[in-house]
């Protein structure tokens, strides 16, 4: 734990504590520091040009129920977790289920090291273009399960909050959809390649 001196960052639980004690310079030290990781979850799951309003709706939503949140897991995945679920919203109003794939590929956009520039940029956004249409085709919840642990680089105790699944089901999901993921690719090559 960080120690309370001026000039010492205080931790999230420590904010938590405040913002619900109506500190509101608490709670916006709070939204500072997770905005980043909260906007980038909700491109990742799909939100596309919405993914500004989601984060925000989910920092207002985050506020309203700190009295629920409990510190059985780091504030960081407990928020994501309302991302996710505005994010997944967002989908069921919209009925649009496959923005994650393009917008999880952007997100590594740098080609093989000792690539020429040219030839590497072209490889990298071949590879990007058979991730995005190999993500498509899994099934939503596959989808979600490799963002977390893979692009978001969540841990497994973030993810089962994230995604509020028991942590068998995530172990479980996790390897059955690494596995489609490459056959997808796999057969991508050969269609592609």
């Amino acid at each position: 734990m960080w120690g309370s001196g001026a000039e010492d960052p205080l931790d999230d639980e420590e904010l938590v504590t405040r913002a619900r004690d109506g500190d509101l310079e608490a709670y916006e030290l709070l939204v500072a520091r997770h905005t980043a990781s909260a906007y980038r979850t909700a491109v990742l799951l799909g939100a596309g040009p919405d993914a500004e309003d989601v984060t925000q709706e989910a920092f207002v939503k985050g506020y309203r129920n700190l009295s629920r949140y409990r510190g059985q897991s780091s504030f960081r995945s407990w928020l994501l977790a309302i991302v996710a679920n505005e994010t997944r919203n967002l989908h069921r109003s919209r009925n649009r289920r496959d923005g994650l794939a393009l917008r999880a590929a952007a997100a590594y956009p740098e080609p093989v090291a000792g690539e020429d520039g040219a030839v590497g940029a072209v490889l990298a956004a071949e590879r990007r273009e058979a991730l995005v249409r190999a993500l498509r085709r899994l099934p939503v919840k596959d989808r979600e399960v490799i963002v977390c642990r893979f692009f978001l680089d969540l841990s497994e105790d973030e993810t089962v909050t994230m995604l509020g699944w028991p942590r068998g089901t995530v172990k479980s999901r996790t390897s059955r959809a690494l596995v489609k993921l490459r056959g997808l690719l796999d057969h991508e090559v050969v269609r592609h390649g």
